[in-house]
């Protein structure tokens, strides 16, 4: 029996070898499952097992003439194995070939895939819980807002790339769908039994009902979920970029020896992943849309799909284990500024417990829209000429008054930016299992 092919990278999935050898491995299958069901004589089997080979060079020679694929390649095996290939392809159309082993060639790519994606969210857990107590500002329209930890931070990216590594599990199984129903999916030349041999030994599904081709839906889920997966790459390759600011300067990039940021500026130091990774998730989002666009074909079948799909197979797929190893990459190195975070937190003068005050007015027995006029108040002030958010609300009478007799311990209290980390435990347990190593 030939082996079937395997390669640890991706590339090695996506090579005129490989992809020959897939339609083999179905072809064999094929053969195996005929011999059992007593159409294919037992010696037949073992010299189509032990002969069957095919070169790459050779099969593009014949396409040459005979302006088809799968025909090509199958004169190519005959020639190897002799009088027994008229056991091969029995009963059989093209698409039968083609579908299965692209089926087999995209739930392999997940696998790799997969395992990217597992690299980077061992490099987030750890990064999660190494900075699960650092202090740095959270943000919203890039305007400071309330404290958080660089930990919480990683910890809402591993939950979403958990989701993304979801949503590919089910995406390999809508892709991993084959046929063998023949030419126009009636079994009319193949029992329904040997699709079910085929499939199980490949470790694909049969399709439920195919035409002469599988429906293009499974695909498409395939490769859009590829797309959103880009969107959690190039979402957290926007936050890289943005701490790497220099008026935020929190984290960057690794910046190797003897690298250069510039050609006319020595002192640059850019985010130059991060902003590669953004650009290579765009074509991700480009191959999804080709994707939709295959579903719609002519009746049981047409041809407008073939060409897409041979090229966003390998594209779309080296693509994405090429961005998450990156990323992973990325992580794992990224240089962290725990100093930075604090001087940015303390940066507004404490404007960031501003709701802080005005829930404790509020809680006080203040009317929310008062609590929240004295507040601002002071807040704006604070904006337009600095100083200390805390010692503006000290020096307001009414504030005073309005938090009571304890006022100043109150707001000594709220100033402190730990009181929110609270419940920091109850977000690492969620999403983690744990709230510490």
């Amino acid at each position: 029996m030939i082996a079937r092919y395997t390669l640890p990278e991706m590339g090695g999935l996506w090579t005129d070898q490989a992809r020959y050898q897939a339609w083999l491995d179905v072809e064999l299958a094929a053969c195996r499952a005929w011999r059992k069901l007593g159409r294919i004589p037992a010696e037949a089997l073992k010299e189509i097992e032990d002969r069957a080979a095919f070169e790459p060079e050779r099969v593009e020679e014949i396409e040459k003439e005979t302006k088809h694929d799968v025909i090509a390649f199958l004169t190519n095996v005959a020639e190897h194995v002799g009088p027994s290939s008229r056991f091969i392809h029995l009963g059989m159309t093209s698409s039968d070939v083609l579908d299965t082993a692209y089926a087999l060639q995209l739930t392999r790519s997940a696998d790799l895939i997969l395992a990217a994606l597992d690299r980077l969210l061992a490099g987030l857990r750890k990064r999660a819980f190494e900075h699960k107590h650092t202090l740095m500002i959270g943000r919203s329209h890039g305007i400071h807002a309330e404290p958080v930890t660089f930990g919480l931070k990683l910890a809402g990216f591993h939950a979403e790339f958990s989701r993304h590594r979801t949503r590919l599990l089910a995406a390999k199984k809508a892709a991993g769908r084959g046929k063998v129903s023949g030419a126009v999916g009636t079994y009319a030349h193949v029992p329904p039994q040997l699709e079910e041999m085929v499939m199980a030994e490949l470790g694909l599904e049969p399709a439920p009902a195919s035409t002469q081709v599988v429906s293009r839906d499974g695909i498409a889920e395939y490769f859009t979920s590829l797309a959103i997966l880009g969107g959690g790459i190039e979402r957290l390759a926007v936050e890289i970029r943005h701490l790497q600011r220099t008026e935020v300067q929190e984290a960057e990039e690794p910046f190797s020896e003897g690298q250069k940021g510039s050609s006319a500026m020595p002192h640059k130091r850019n985010p130059v992943a991060s902003e590669n990774l953004s650009g290579q998730v765009r074509l991700l989002r480009g191959y999804a849309l080709a994707a939709l666009e295959d579903m719609a074909l002519w009746h049981e079948r047409d041809i407008s799909h073939s060409s897409v799909e041979r090229t966003i197979g390998p594209d779309a797929n080296i693509l994405a284990h090429y961005c998450l190893h990156r990323l992973a990459g990325l992580v794992e190195r990224l240089v962290v500024y725990p100093e930075r975070m604090r001087r940015n937190l303390d940066s507004t003068g404490g404007l960031i417990h501003s709701q802080q005050v005005l829930l404790a007015l509020a809680q006080a027995g203040l009317s929310r829209e008062d609590a929240y006029k004295l507040v601002q108040k002071n807040a704006m002030a604070t904006w337009r000429e600095g100083g200390s958010f805390k010692e503006r609300l000290l020096a307001d009478p009414e504030v005073m008054a309005g938090l009571g007799s304890e006022a100043a311990a109150t707001l000594a209290s709220l100033f402190d930016p730990r009181g929110h980390l609270t419940n920091l435990d109850y977000v690492f347990e969620k999403v983690f299992g744990q709230a510490d190593l």
